[in-house]
């Protein structure tokens, strides 16, 4: 049988598992998220299967010619339906399939909390719904005609009274914070000049300490502690004011509180998580209804997550004023191509004494434009994850009045 005989019969067989996701491994489909109890009986099972039994020299060599010819999505899907076969085929994928840093693909949930690539970036387009306030992250250069778009990210922006916040999930159909899809939010002040990131889960465990209980609300709908709970500061997106409406386009930065300054130094490094973390998994019914109650009488907390030393800043990159077009201009390379204040491009911001190469301070880290009525791009690069990104660019979507 040939290589992509084999991965056809795998689709074939194993269709619906690769949209289980609810250990975070493998990559979500479009149903509502659900958290299903272990089923020890039937994994054994299908442990037993045809393709359970292969020869491990036959099995390393499938796998690593599925991930080396399906490069882009939807043939990419093909590397997730090997990890969806059984825990033989699970275990060989996570060990060949690399980060986005090491080779520039998203192929996991977990890829969306990892660094992309340092020699270009990871092109991606935003729907925007105003019917709905929905945001969509896909996966792409463009919109596709078939409609066969990755969908990476979902954010739904909702109104309070002293402030807006923005859910971001996994799937689109599912916004609720006791969900396993429930990625994190985006919080903005009265004015909605400054606005704070929240990880659902700490980028790096060793970089924060955690309080006795958890930081998100217990809900009706969670039937497990295993879902990852909490509320993390990860950075800070701050506008600056322009009340007395000078010339001149947004200006912003971002205070990335997640990420150390040296990431971006010859041999740094960005934290990058390998797997979505259980962080109740050794908690007992016991416990876990009492942490319920807790939670119930004061209330979900929000906690830093603070790295040491330095911390990386990034802010907008000043466009040229051009005499002819009479407009303020930044070179997108073709990937904007509608004028809108909601353009900008982030570079680093360093001090002299921080002995950063010229290159790395120019480097574009994050770029966002406009293409079309409610379509804009989104090209992100190391170290910021596509959730980052995402969440920086979503704070460009709130109204600001004071900052126009």
């Amino acid at each position: 049988m040939s290589l992509m005989g084999i991965v056809k019969d795998m689709k074939e067989g194993i269709g619906n598992l690769s949209r289980r996701g609810s250990d975070g491994r493998l990559w979500r489909g479009r149903t509502r998220s659900h958290i299903v109890p272990d089923q020890p009986a039937q994994l054994e099972e299908f442990e037993q299967g045809q393709w359970a039994n292969l020869p491990p020299e036959l099995l390393l060599d499938i796998i690593c010619r599925v991930e080396a010819s399906e490069a882009v999505w939807p043939a990419r899907s093909a590397v997730v339906f090997c990890a969806a076969v059984c825990r033989s085929w699970r275990e060989v994928t996570k060990e060949i399939v690399q980060t986005p840093e090491e080779c520039g693909r998203l192929t996991f949930p977990i890829s969306l909390k990892q660094p992309g690539p340092r020699n270009n970036h990871i092109q991606c387009f935003i729907k925007r719904d105003s019917g709905t306030s929905t945001f969509r992250l896909y996966y792409g250069l463009t919109p596709s005609e078939d409609e066969n778009d990755k969908l990476l990210l979902a954010a739904r922006k909702v109104r309070r009274a002293t402030s807006t916040e923005f859910l971001i999930s996994l799937v689109a159909d599912d916004f609720s914070r006791a969900s396993n899809a429930y990625v994190g939010k985006l919080r903005s002040n009265f004015l909605g000049t400054k606005f704070t990131v929240y990880d659902s889960q700490p980028p790096c465990d060793s970089s924060v300490k955690t309080s006795g209980r958890p930081s998100r609300r217990f809900h009706c709908k969670q039937v497990s502690p295993r879902v990852p709970a909490g509320n993390y500061n990860i950075g800070t997106v701050s506008y600056e004011l322009n009340v007395l409406r000078t010339r001149g386009p947004r200006r912003l930065h971002c205070v990335m509180d997640s990420i150390p300054l040296a990431s971006i130094q010859e041999g740094g490094t960005a934290p990058t998580p390998k797997a979505f973390p259980h962080l109740f998994d050794d908690l007992c019914p016991v416990a876990s209804q009492n942490l319920k109650r807790k939670e119930d009488q004061i209330g979900p907390s929000e906690q830093p997550c603070l790295v040491s030393g330095d911390r990386l800043i990034l802010k907008n990159k000043s466009p040229r004023w051009h005499e002819q077009l009479q407009c303020w201009c930044l070179n997108f390379r073709g990937r904007v191509t509608v004028a809108s204040v909601k353009n900008f491009q982030l570079v680093a911001a360093v001090e002299p004494h921080h002995n950063i190469p010229d290159s790395e301070q120019e480097r574009v880290i994050l770029q966002f434009g406009k293409i079309g009525k409610d379509i804009f791009t989104m090209d992100y690069s190391y170290p910021l994850s596509a959730f980052q990104a995402f969440a920086i660019c979503l704070s460009s979507f709130d109204t600001k009045p004071v900052c126009e």
